[in-house]
C-alpha cells in the first residue's frame, strides 16, 4: 500500500525545489504522475515548438491529473504571454481539438478558452474547426444508432462530446461552411437533451443564422432554450 503521507511530503518538497525549466520539461517527459503534474504547473514559459510539444504530449492519453495540470498551464501561458501564441498555433491543432472533448469538463473549458485565444491564426483555426466538425458528426452518428435499451452512460458520453463540440463551434463559427453548420444544428435540435438545443440556440442567435431553426427553438418546450432569445 502506498504511503499517502510520504507521497504528499515528496510532492511538497518537489514543489519547493529549485529545479529549473529544463529540469521540469525533462520531468514532464520522464516523470511519474505526481512529478508530471507538478512539473506542468511549475513551467513559467515556452520558448520553442519543442517545448510546446512536450506540454501538448501530456494533454491527451495520460492520467487525468496530468491532463488537467497541463490544460491549466497552457491556458495560463496563452492568457498572459502574447508573444508565445504563434508557437502553439504552429504546433498542433489536433491536440487542442482532442482535449476539447476530454471526459473532464474542466479540461474542455480550459482548452477551448485557449483555442479561442489562437483563433486569429487561420491555419490553426481551420484545422481545429475541421477536426471539431469531424468529432461532431461522429457524435451525432453514434447518437442516431442508440435505442432505448442502450446504457444511459454510453449515450451521455456522446451527448457530452456533442455539447463541447457545439461550444467550440460557437466560437469558431466563421471557420465553418454554412451548409455544414446548418446540417449539424438541424440534427442537434432533434436531441432530447435540452442543453444541446440551448447551445444550438446560442449559436444561431450570436451569429444571426438560420431563422427557421431560431423560430423552432423560440417555441421549444424547455424554458432555458426559449430564454436564449430573451436575454
Amino acid at each position: 500500500m502506498r504511503d499517502t503521507n510520504s507521497d504528499l511530503e515528496y510532492a511538497y518538497n518537489l514543489n519547493c525545489s529549485d529545479l529549473n525549466q529544463e529540469d521540469f520539461l525533462n520531468m514532464l517527459q520522464n516523470g511519474n504522475v505526481a512529478e508530471k503534474q507538478i512539473a506542468a504547473l511549475k513551467i513559467e514559459n515556452v520558448t520553442s515548438k519543442d517545448e510546446a510539444i512536450i506540454l501538448l504530449n501530456n494533454l491527451t492519453g495520460c492520467d487525468g491529473k496530468i491532463r488537467e495540470a497541463v490544460a491549466f498551464k497552457i491556458n495560463e501561458l496563452l492568457l498572459y504571454k502574447e508573444n508565445i501564441k504563434h508557437i502553439f498555433a504552429e504546433v498542433s491543432a489536433e491536440k487542442f481539438a482532442q482535449a476539447t472533448i476530454d471526459i473532464n469538463a474542466n479540461i474542455c473549458r480550459l482548452i477551448l478558452e485557449s483555442a479561442e485565444l489562437l483563433r486569429d491564426y487561420p491555419g490553426f483555426s481551420e484545422q481545429y474547426t475541421s477536426l471539431i466538425i469531424k468529432y461532431t458528426n461522429s457524435a451525432l452518428s453514434e447518437l442516431d444508432k442508440f435505442i432505448f435499451r442502450d446504457k444511459k452512460y454510453v449515450i451521455n458520453k456522446q451527448l457530452f462530446k456533442l455539447y463541447w463540440c457545439l461550444e467550440a463551434l460557437y466560437y469558431f463559427c466563421d471557420y465553418t461552411d454554412v451548409q455544414v453548420l446548418k446540417s449539424i444544428l438541424t440534427k442537434s435540435v432533434r436531441q432530447s437533451e435540452y442543453t444541446i438545443r440551448e447551445k444550438v440556440a446560442q449559436i444561431c442567435k450570436k451569429h444571426r443564422l438560420f431563422p427557421d431553426i431560431q423560430k423552432e427553438l423560440k417555441n421549444d418546450e424547455n424554458y432555458y432554450v426559449r430564454n436564449v432569445f430573451n436575454s
